[in-house]
């Protein structure tokens, strides 16, 4: 999970352009150049990638998807010739990828058994972590509008997971705590959603496991200070 507590702290923002750096372009040639672009093993997965379409077209095969290879290749084509900071863009859009990827997996394997959004269980985790918090701290937690709060809140304490009571020092603000029933779900649900984080990152070593936290951590303080 991120630090402070939450699952992402980061907000649903269209990333910026590619920052431009003299003397980083795109390799000229259809074979990638490894220096210039993620490559698996050290043989290019772009041009991996255009064999095996070829060899698919050859086999008459039309139902490819736009796999993260396909989207390599296309980005290159796209690029070709522009004096584009290579590595800087295919890291933060891995980190777009491997973000959608995982939300997806846990939302199909871990979420949807016990009836919950992606969404509904980042307010449940905020809640979780810090106990009896204001609804607006939530939302800024979890990334969300206060009206989008507001529709989730309702869902979870219908569910009978959330309580929400107002502050005691003020009337105009709101305090959300889980349910007996909630601290349960979320005691349960936990360790099968921190399966699937153990499981995505298990070809990776200890070592670098915890290096790529810290390098992430570093992005997401250095994208929050603008």
């Amino acid at each position: 999970m991120a630090a402070k507590g939450t699952p992402s702290r980061a907000r649903a923002k269209q990333p910026n352009l590619p920052v431009v750096r003299a003397g980083r372009t795109p390799p000229a040639s259809e074979d990638c150049d490894p220096t210039t672009c993620p490559c698996d093993d050290g043989a290019c997965s772009l041009s991996r990638y255009v064999r095996s379409m070829a060899a698919a077209s050859a086999e008459g095969r039309d139902d490819a998807e736009h796999t993260l290879e396909a989207t390599e290749q296309a980005v290159a084509d796209r690029l070709r010739g522009m004096p584009i900071d290579m590595s800087a863009m295919a890291a933060v859009s891995n980190v777009y990828r491997a973000a959608n990827a995982v939300r997806n997996r846990v939302e199909r394997t871990v979420l949807a058994p016990h009836d919950l959004t992606w969404t509904g269980w980042v307010v449940l985790w905020v809640v979780w972590i810090w106990g009896d918090i204001e609804s607006r701290h939530v939302a800024a937690e979890a990334g969300i509008s206060k009206g989008t709060l507001t529709g989730v809140v309702n869902t979870l304490m219908t569910r009978g997971l959330l309580s929400r009571r107002v502050h005691p020092d003020d009337a105009r603000r709101v305090l959300l705590s889980l349910s007996p029933k909630g601290q349960e779900l979320m005691t349960a649900v936990f360790p099968e959603f921190n399966a699937v984080e153990a499981a995505v990152t298990r070809d990776l070593s200890d070592a670098q496991i915890l290096q790529m936290a810290r390098s992430l951590r570093s992005v997401v303080q250095q994208a929050e200070k603008g």
